[in-house]
């Protein structure tokens, strides 16, 4: 598969050890190319990239506390490129940080665990099923009018 067909993600995460457990994860998987960042702000200077999913840590600041934390970072990219789904990702196991990234227009929240990768892979897959459907869709509504 070429870069051209492949699913274009980012992974951003202060963690250095888990990103690039993530990157090695979705590299191991032919359809997708990857990109990772340490900090919001090197994401969101990288949209340009156009990414089709960004999967963005909710505290970013291990390394620089200074750094835009994950909500942050989700809304100026949401201001951004309001069409890109961003997927959520925290040790955090509570409800409410959940809802709040919900609010916050996250695409779905996922906690870290053993089983992150495999729910991050079925996410994309909805995300991309479901953006292939909007444009089937908008495609015969154009038709129609």
């Amino acid at each position: 598969m070429d870069n051209n067909n492949k699913i274009k993600i980012f992974l951003v995460d202060d963690d250095a050890v888990y990103l690039k457990l993530l990157e090695i994860e979705f590299l191991e998987q032919a359809e997708f190319s990857v990109e990772t960042f340490a900090t919001g702000e090197i994401c969101i200077d990288n949209l340009s990239h156009k990414p089709d999913v960004i999967i963005l840590d909710y505290h970013l600041d291990g390394i620089d506390k200074s750094a835009m934390n994950g909500l942050k970072t989700l809304d100026e990219i949401k201001s951004l490129s309001p069409a890109i789904p961003v997927v959520m990702l925290s040790s955090q196991d509570k409800i409410d940080v959940a809802i709040n990234c919900m609010h916050h227009m996250a695409f779905d929240y996922v906690v870290k665990s053993e089983t992150a990768f495999l729910r991050l892979h079925k996410i994309i897959k909805a995300i991309l099923s479901y953006n292939k459907i909007e444009k089937e869709l908008n495609w015969y509504m154009d038709r129609m009018s």
